[in-house]
């Protein structure tokens, strides 16, 4: 039996999916320059998606500890949430 996470990555993956199917048809029936105004929502959830596909939990905490200002336990919280993001995003975006 699968696991309720295993579930919810297939979930996520298949949401990233379709939003790429979507942009590429988006692309396909957009001129060159009407692409980047019609398109912009498409590519920003394509974005948002795979984000939280890989590193959701991160991106979670700096939504919720870096949304509005707040005492320095959470203004620190905010920044290790932040450092804890940015090395999960090299982790995927650098080659090893």
């Amino acid at each position: 039996m699968r696991s309720d996470k295993t579930k919810r990555e297939e979930a996520e993956a298949a949401n990233c999916e379709r939003l790429l199917r979507s942009l590429k048809q988006c692309h396909r029936h957009s001129g060159l320059e009407a692409q980047t105004a019609q398109c912009r929502h498409l590519n920003r959830a394509l974005a948002e998606c795979v984000v939280s596909a890989f590193c959701g939990e991160e991106a979670e905490a700096v939504r919720s500890l870096c949304g509005s200002a707040g005492t320095s336990l959470k203004r620190s919280q905010c920044q290790r949430a932040q450092m804890r993001f940015s090395a999960c995003l090299s982790h995927f975006t650098h080659p090893r």
